[in-house]
């Protein structure tokens, strides 16, 4: 069995080292203060959402514990633990979650397995951990699914040899079979810690034991490999996955269309967009953004304006970055009348540009003579919510004021 040294020393010190304790601590808070749910005045889901003091929040919860309709809604438990993880509250966190390890549905892997990502999303690494391990106590039997759980969440503590020794010893220890999503979570975890060739060979070791890499590993090393401007290795990663015949989705598509831009190969990146209208693919809101950028990027301005028309055509609206870029762009090109517009329409829907580009349009309207639209959007800077910096703020207004 794995030993859990290696992960304690992670482990929130709020977080209590015993079960057993913190059942007992907090059975006798329970005691001082019982809620019975057939008295709530108000549904039980309306009043845990509307509860902001831990200690009330917890009490209730605890006395809804055997009502369905609170402990089978995800959202009323996830949100339940997360308040009193910001609350410092892991012993009430630990209480509620081992409580519901006894009920009933203690027995179904789908619940545990629930129990397991709320202590890694409340950052107590230990408890979902041990939880896995102690599953059998429960009468719950052990899959691929609850072991991929405690694998994501062990991830969360950034230890290459913890993670290693979970993969290598627990498999064979209770007879798991990992499939794509286990190795899927183990390359993005040593990708996220930067140790791609580790990666790499996770995926080459796998593909040996007779689980073959999806779209998910390929992308997600095409793009850490990019990232670290790896180029080749990315681009091989690429040109395996279609040789292999494991077609790109839309994601690996905008990972291939960013790396195009990041090399000014903007009309490379524009054939790319194309090809996946060619095999049913829309592209969405990031590739066209990409796209606009990179012809902005290579300055082909009219290339660009037509990759916002089609994707404006496509019944698209654009978002807060693709109203950045194209501002910023068409500051650069001196296009400050169309610039205008979408600084306005972008600034009416609380998407601000950035302090920088509105100071350049705000110069270049003034310039060419349009003190009124500078003006205007000027007095749509002065509304912004939160406030800009009153130092930001007064160097837009120094603009207007100058002769």
């Amino acid at each position: 069995m794995l030993s859990l040294r290696p992960i304690r020393r992670f482990c929130h010190a709020a977080a209590p080292a015993s079960a057993s304790a913190a059942l007992k601590d907090c059975s006798s808070a329970v005691s001082n203060k019982v809620f019975n749910p057939k008295e709530l005045e108000e549904p039980a889901l309306v009043k845990l959402k509307a509860e902001r003091d831990p200690d009330k929040l917890f009490h209730l919860f605890k006395a809804n514990a055997h009502n369905r309709i609170v402990v089978e809604n995800r959202f009323a438990f996830e949100d339940t633990v997360a308040r009193l993880a910001g609350a410092q509250r892991f012993d009430y966190i630990e209480h509620l979650l081992e409580h519901q390890k006894t009920l009933p549905q203690g027995r179904r892997e789908g619940f545990i397995v629930r129990i397991i990502m709320l202590y890694g999303k409340a950052g107590m690494t230990e408890n979902a951990i041990r939880t896995f391990y102690d599953m059998h106590l429960y009468g719950c039997r052990r899959t691929v699914k609850s072991f991929n759980a405690a694998l994501r969440v062990l991830t969360q503590l950034r230890d290459l040899r913890a993670i290693e020794d979970f993969v290598r010893e627990v498999p064979s220890k209770f007879d798991i079979q990992l499939d794509i999503f286990s190795v899927n979570i183990v390359v993005k975890a040593f990708c996220d810690m930067g140790d791609l060739d580790k990666a790499y060979l996770i995926m080459v070791e796998m593909g040996k034991m007779g689980i073959s890499p999806d779209v998910i590993t390929y992308t997600t090393l095409m793009s850490a490999f990019y990232k670290h401007n790896r180029y080749e290795i990315g681009n091989g990663l690429w040109n395996l996955m279609v040789l292999r015949g494991c077609l790109p989705n839309l994601a690996t598509f905008n990972v291939r269309i960013q790396y195009l831009v990041c090399k000014r190969r903007a009309w490379e990146a524009n054939r790319v967009m194309s090809l996946m209208r060619t095999l049913g693919i829309a592209p969405d809101e990031v590739t066209f953004n990409l796209v606009i950028k990179g012809f902005c990027q290579a300055e082909y301005f009219d290339m660009a304006k037509r990759a916002y028309s089609a994707f404006r055509s496509r019944g698209y609206k654009p978002n807060a970055k693709i109203y950045q870029t194209m501002i910023h762009y068409l500051c650069k090109e001196g296009d400050f009348g169309v610039a205008y517009t979408m600084c306005k329409d972008s600034m009416q829907k609380n998407w601000f540009p950035s302090v920088d580009t509105i100071y350049e349009l705000l110069e270049g309207l003034k310039k060419s003579g349009k003190l009124g639209k500078a003006e205007a959007i000027m007095t749509l800077a002065r509304k912004r919510v939160p406030p800009y910096p009153r130092d930001k703020l007064a160097a837009l207004e120094s603009i207007l004021s100058k002769r």
